[in-house]
């Protein structure tokens, strides 16, 4: 079965009050239950603000690190379920009660098939 990637996008400047977060927590508890009881659950993880990143370049031997987000743009990945759909539809469908849940902007991406071997 595909595989799919949501990824939720938060936006700087579009800060959501700190007094909704308890509901958003139960929201998305709610739905990683669901993608669960409907064996579509495969990983999700929600992340630290972009400005916690580390970035990595390896180069002719040496690797150099740098601090913050590789992007520099207002938009950042915020967190991400991958789940198993049967078609990109259906994907969207989990990817609709994913965005209202999370308050949150999802994109949504179909991986990459595994070679024959």
């Amino acid at each position: 079965m595909p595989q799919y990637m949501l990824s939720v996008f938060m936006v700087d400047g579009d800060e959501i009050p700190a007094e909704d977060y308890p509901q958003i927590f139960k929201d998305v508890d709610v739905i990683n239950e669901e993608i669960k009881a409907k064996g579509a659950w495969v990983f999700a993880g929600g992340l630290h603000p972009a400005d916690t990143a580390t970035v990595v370049k390896a180069k002719d031997g040496d690797v150099v690190t740098t601090d913050g987000p590789f992007a520099e743009t207002k938009e950042q990945l915020g967190g991400f379920w991958v789940i198993k759909a049967d078609d990109l539809d259906a994907a969207l469908e989990w990817a609709g009660r994913a965005s209202a849940a999370c308050r949150g902007h999802v994109e949504v991406r179909p991986f990459q098939d595994e070679p024959e071997a």
